[in-house]
């Protein structure tokens, strides 16, 4: 009897291991599925935005349907990089809040986060990085979602000095204090050329997964860097929101891929990337300038 009890127990042991493996397996085939649908859904929509621009005006409901899905698709696209660049998290009289550098907003924080760079924030105010380095945020101490740091008093002092250098340009500040990466417009990009800046032009397109990830690689960058001579423009490129100067500026320059970068000096081009960065590689290319 004691043989068989045992020999039950091991059966049950080993039942749960394979029903729980078969689960993990179940659960990684969903993820790996779920990212080939996405995949596929981002060609459907570069398909139609290529269709539409060539000109094309005869939809099919069923291409109208997905027509509405790529749009919407993309406005979550974009109401997520804005709250990478706007939100973040401050220790402020004792208790660490959310805090919206957009709205203003502050809400307590009732569980513990995870930034765009691996960092963990811990509701008792403790940072994690993801090295393995811990520290305790101050008081009035600050840690954003691209995972830039900002101490007690900084970032009022930075958005003063930053608004007083980049007076005169219109276009929304995706990041960035003293040197501000913004949605292009043809006015600012003048200006910027006008005035001698250095200049860095991200060629973006909503429905390309390379540009969607390194983005928050862009905004810790332009977050980090202290240069009132330097400015970044992020270009529409090939996708819904690409207007006609975005498109003259893309052939002048040769884009052929999205997520390509150029960076200008006295208005000449001093450099052209291809290829994907993270955020050390924005500053060690933009000091070579």
């Amino acid at each position: 009897m004691e043989k068989i009890n045992y020999l039950l127990v091991v059966l049950a042991i080993f039942s749960v291991i394979i029903l729980g493996c078969n689960q993990a397996q179940v659960a990684s085939s969903g993820n790996k599925e779920n990212m080939q649908k996405e995949m596929s859904m981002s060609e459907k929509c570069k398909s139609l935005e290529e269709r539409e621009k060539s000109g094309t005006t005869q939809w099919t409901a069923e291409e109208k349907e997905l027509m509405e899905k790529c749009e919407s698709m993309e406005k979550q696209i974009m109401e997520e990089e804005s709250m990478m660049a706007e939100e973040g998290f401050e220790m402020m009289n004792g208790k660490m809040m959310v805090v919206n550098e957009k709205t203003k907003i502050s809400t307590v924080m009732e569980k513990d986060a995870t930034l765009n760079d691996g960092t963990k924030v811990m509701t008792d105010g403790k940072v994690m990085r993801k090295d393995g380095t811990s520290f305790m945020l101050k008081e009035n101490e600050s840690i954003w979602m691209d995972g830039s740091f900002m101490k007690a008093g900084e970032m009022m002092m930075d958005e003063m000095k930053g608004d007083s250098m980049m007076q005169g340009y219109k276009g929304k500040v995706l990041a960035g204090t003293t040197a501000k990466y913004l949605d292009f417009n043809k006015a600012d990009y003048d200006k910027a050329l006008k005035e001698k800046k250095k200049i860095l032009l991200y060629f973006y397109a909503s429905w390309c997964p390379v540009c969607k990830a390194e983005q928050p690689q862009t905004f810790a960058a332009f977050n980090e860097l202290n240069d009132p001579d330097l400015i970044g423009f992020r270009i529409n490129y090939k996708d819904s929101d690409t207007d006609a100067d975005e498109e003259a500026l893309a052939k002048q320059f040769g884009i052929a891929y999205q997520h390509t970068k150029v960076i200008l000096k006295d208005g000449q081009r001093f450099g052209k990337w291809p290829d994907s960065w993270d955020k050390q590689r924005y500053l060690d290319e933009i000091a070579k300038v």
